[in-house]
């Protein structure tokens, strides 16, 4: 018996994420999902940002520009979270910064750009400013 309800809630659970990736929602849709958050920072930041966040990544003794470490409160408190949103979806240049942090537009929804700034915030244990 029990066999079976594992079995059919696995099925429910597979189905409600085809469901939403059908509809074109991002599988982990619900809104905060920190788990999530720090996985695409993992998967697309850490190369450069570090592990933990230090802008101290494998890239960084080939980089011309170091990259901004994300635990410094005192710097990132002056950053709002458009101008986050805007440096991850658009890259470095479209908020006059370095051309080698890359544009994500095309990788990650605007969703999980959002989740990414939210992450940011965690890693800084600070809130933007306006």
């Amino acid at each position: 018996m029990r066999r079976a309800q594992h079995t059919l809630f696995g099925l429910w659970a597979v189905l409600g994420l085809g469901i939403a990736w059908a509809e074109g929602a991002p599988v982990w849709a619900a809104e905060g999902d920190a788990a999530n958050a720090e996985l695409l920072y993992k998967t697309y930041c850490v190369q450069c940002h570090g592990a933990t966040g230090k802008g101290n990544g494998i890239n960084v003794r080939d980089m011309s520009v170091q990259p901004r470490d994300h635990t410094d409160a005192a710097g990132m408190v002056g950053l709002s979270d458009d101008r986050l949103f805007k440096a991850i979806k658009e890259g470095g240049p479209a908020v006059t910064k370095s051309v080698l942090m890359p544009p994500w537009a095309g990788v990650l929804t605007d969703e999980e750009v959002h989740g990414l700034v939210r992450h940011l915030r965690v890693l800084c244990a600070c809130e933007g400013r306006g």
